[in-house]
């Protein structure tokens, strides 16, 4: 298991910079942005597809600071109603499994889109409960929409030998850990989890009881290490489906945090044991959303507490049980 960083927050810096500062406080791997919400900043995804010498010049850089490529990054919604919308997000995610592949990067990073509520709708339309019925019957529609598009794209992803990280996101199908099986068993096992525990926390969903879910199924691909904050005074008057701007801090039932900011470090260690018990070894990516403190301030501090945590050996021999 190794520290690495979503470069998101870095994409004022040109990328040279950004690895040289991430290499200066311990990070060991990057997640790069190639489309959709993460934007592309650091590496545009068609001219590195178009150009092999663009390619080794990316890998070359990473080389030059020891950094791994744990993902690549392209969130967005290919189960748009808005087929324009859906057909842009749908050639961002086969180009950037394209792209991996060409890079020998293992994962490409995603969400699993949200359609409508019915063939007619236009707009996405998260569902929360099952009654009244019509709203059962809209989320076995968008089932139908979504197993239809995923085990297509499922193959395409294991044609190129590339795994689909999915992040488990409110306002997305997939938001929680048993759809996230739900939508692998009816795909294949190139669909997993780009697993966030910041979404997470504030359903009160256990993390490390989802991870062990998950991982001994081998369905986490990636990991993103981020943080979430509940606050009581917020959450006790108006619950957790909080529509309040983000940036109202003050007034929100809860708060993405950086690392350690809503979860002390004895339960980031927690979650660094179990995933190593059910068997990842991969990235730890900081992703910075913490509109409290600085892009840097954050990184800093979570990777601080992220080294502590990281076991850098191999459990030796079991002496003690013999």
């Amino acid at each position: 298991m190794y520290i690495g960083v979503l470069t998101v927050p870095l994409g004022g810096e040109s990328l040279p910079d950004a690895l040289s500062y991430l290499d200066d406080i311990g990070v060991d791997g990057v997640e790069l942005g190639v489309g959709g919400f993460p934007g592309d900043d650091h590496l545009d995804r068609r001219a590195a597809l178009d150009d092999e010498g663009k390619r080794e010049e990316l890998l070359d850089l990473a080389d030059e600071h020891d950094m791994q490529i744990s993902a690549l990054a392209t969130h967005n919604n290919p189960l748009h109603p808005d087929e324009e919308e859906a057909d842009e997000a749908d050639t961002e995610l086969r180009e950037a499994i394209e792209l991996a592949d060409a890079l020998d990067v293992n994962t490409v990073t995603c969400f699993s889109g949200l359609p409508a509520g019915g063939p007619n709708d236009e707009v996405p339309n998260w569902i929360t409960a099952p009654w009244p019925t019509e709203h059962a019957d809209a989320r076995d529609y968008q089932w139908e929409v979504a197993v239809d598009y995923w085990s297509d794209l499922a193959e395409f992803a294991d044609d190129h030998g590339v795994d689909v990280a999915i992040e488990m996101h409110p306002n997305m199908l997939v938001y929680e850990p048993s759809g996230m099986m739900q939508l692998r068993e009816a795909t294949n096992e190139r669909i997993g989890a780009n697993f966030d525990p910041s979404h997470l926390y504030w359903q009160d969903i256990d993390i490390c009881h989802a991870i062990r879910f998950l991982g001994e199924k081998d369905a986490i691909h990636h990991f993103h290490a981020k943080d979430t904050k509940v606050y009581s005074w917020n959450s006790r008057l108006k619950g957790v489906l909080d529509t309040t701007d983000y940036t109202d801090e003050s007034n929100r039932s809860w708060l993405f945090r950086s690392i350690g900011y809503g979860h002390g470090e004895s339960h980031w260690k927690d979650v660094v044991s179990t995933l190593r018990m059910v068997g990842y070894e991969g990235a730890l990516s900081i992703e910075h959303e913490d509109s409290l403190t600085s892009s840097n301030e954050g990184l800093e501090k979570a990777v601080d507490i992220l080294d502590r945590a990281v076991f850098d050996t191999q459990p030796g021999e079991a002496y003690w049980a013999e």
